[in-house]
């Protein structure tokens, strides 16, 4: 008898990120039309009336997206609030209400709960945004958070992944690559107080490389300047999983293509200086670094002028036809095809 060969079981990291999230999403049936977008945009978008609610939820567990050796608590509040809100904002939409639910074992005490939500309180104080609700349980396993955002657009407003037209600008918020190298030094100095705990690191010279990782900003401001000087992106993403992930799976929902220049990637020269001194190419880390928060995003050529008014705006390229894929035109002036990396990965 022929013995039965059983089909071969795909990997998660075969699948990748959004190839698990998409075989998932697969499963569930549309069943209203208030809900104006699928799985696979940033944030959930539900109609009322005139008014769009934009809906994100982000899960946070303890020593697989932060370590509390070295990440304070106050901190990690208001990293929680900063994530959960990038992808309201990357809708072009402003947050408006939060619900925070705590899940925490004994070994934590009342002050550190307090220390926690003072963080997540002082984002919410920044950014006028309000605690909508508040839940609580034990847990035998360390900390997990999960941070619902709310936030609110219109349809005019509104903007998704898909949209992006070929010959538009690509554009991209703030630098790259900073959350990323502090996260390298944070995991060195880790290990250098394993060895010797009496050891004190000194990082003073790093602290903007510490606090992009550590404390993290919304970027609020970029949709507040966008709207004042008249531009409303054609699409827009989240980088949270690196530049080149974004980039790909915008271009994917958009069917489109795109052209970057390494040259106008926006590095950081502290960032580039430590990068070079641990012999790590920046370029490598703007691209494929994770938890920026920035904002990538494409506009008309016919915007130009107007996006000169906008601070910390960077254009590093622009959309192509689908068929082009995605290029990137290195300072030696080669092209080489752009891949996203880990997790992140975008595949078909």
């Amino acid at each position: 008898m022929e013995q039965e060969v059983n089909p071969k079981v795909e990997e998660l990291k075969e699948l990748g990120k959004f190839g698990l999230i998409k075989l998932l999403g697969e499963k569930f049936n549309h069943h209203n039309a208030s809900s104006l977008t699928d799985i696979n945009e940033n944030a959930a978008v539900i109609a009322h009336g005139n008014t769009d609610s934009v809906i994100s939820s982000k899960l946070f567990i303890e020593n697989i997206h932060f370590d509390l050796t070295y990440v304070p608590l106050k901190h990690l509040g208001y990293k929680t609030i900063t994530v959960a809100v990038a992808d309201i904002i990357a809708m072009n939409a402003l947050p408006k209400q939060v619900i925070i639910n705590i899940a925490i074992s004994n070994r934590f005490s009342l002050e550190a709960v307090n220390e926690l939500t003072d963080g997540m309180r002082r984002c919410c104080d920044r950014y006028g945004i309000d605690l909508a609700g508040l839940d609580l349980c034990s847990s035998q396993t360390g900390l997990t958070i999960t941070v619902t955002a709310v936030g609110e657009t219109d349809d005019e407003h509104l903007v998704q992944r898909v949209g992006a037209k070929e010959n538009e600008l690509l554009c991209v918020s703030g630098d790259l690559g900073a959350a990323y190298t502090g996260l390298v030094l944070l995991e060195r100095e880790k290990k250098v107080f394993e060895v010797n705990p009496n050891e004190q690191p000194n990082l003073e010279e790093f602290s903007y490389l510490l606090e992009r990782q550590l404390k993290p900003e919304p970027r609020v401001d970029i949709i507040q300047n966008l709207q004042k000087t008249g531009i409303t992106p054609t699409s827009m993403t989240n980088v949270c999983d690196g530049l080149a992930s974004a980039l790909i799976h915008l271009c994917k929902a958009s069917k489109v293509g795109s052209v970057v220049f390494e040259n106008k990637l926006p590095v950081d020269m502290l960032t580039f200086r430590t990068l070079k001194d641990m012999n790590i190419v920046s370029t490598t880390i703007a691209l494929n670094g994770g938890e920026d928060y920035e904002l990538l995003f494409t506009v008309a050529q016919k915007d130009y002028e107007a996006l000169k008014g906008v601070e910390n705006v960077s254009v590093i390229g622009y959309i192509k036809e689908e068929a082009a894929g995605n290029q990137l035109i290195t300072n030696d002036d080669r092209q080489i095809e752009l891949k996203a990396q880990g997790f992140g990965e975008v595949k078909e």
